[in-house]
């Protein structure tokens, strides 16, 4: 049985390269040296030989303290969780025959929904003999398309899904 593979960078004994190039605790090139060699150096000083550049001829190393490399690592890649945007999908349902007051208020949601930065699915709901007059929602959906062309790029194009046609927005 294998022992559990540990995330993060290879430092000290887990280096399985012979020779590696050596930057210090003060960030000089040391040049290339023995691993064994270049991990005494660093336990000479009290810290760790840690693998910086693995995909390098030879690899990087350098001369660090592992528990704060792993939590230098860990808060950086915290706040870049913190500081990135998701991006929604919101709905906006429609029928073929809207009135023009309901209209603009469906249309005020959609450039608030693209300015803060989601995706907006608008739906065309058909009902009865609604279905006959298809091109009185493809006529709306053209409308849609051209009220919101300045801040909007059209990702899916209009397309019927048994009685919805359906229409994917997306912010330029």
């Amino acid at each position: 049985m294998q022992p559990p593979v540990k995330s993060g960078p290879r430092y000290d004994n887990m280096i399985q390269s012979d020779k590696v190039r050596v930057i210090d605790e003060n960030g000089e090139n040391l040049g290339v040296m023995y691993t064994n060699e270049a991990i005494d150096q660093a336990n000479g000083v009290g810290l760790n030989l840690v693998e910086v550049s693995p995909n390098a001829d030879p690899p990087v190393c350098k001369f660090l303290d592992v528990g704060k490399f792993r939590y230098e690592a860990q808060k950086k890649a915290n706040a870049a969780r913190k500081t990135q945007k998701t991006q929604d999908i919101k709905e906006v349902k429609m029928r073929p025959n809207i009135d023009t007051h309901d209209y603009d208020v469906k249309m005020r949601n959609v450039n608030k929904f693209i300015d803060n930065g989601d995706k907006v699915k608008i739906t065309l709901r058909f009902r009865g003999r609604e279905m006959a007059h298809q091109e009185l929602g493809m006529d709306l959906l053209n409308r849609v398309r051209d009220d919101v062309e300045e801040t909007a790029k059209v990702e899916a194009f209009p397309r019927l899904e048994g009685r919805q046609m359906l229409m994917v927005l997306a912010p330029k």
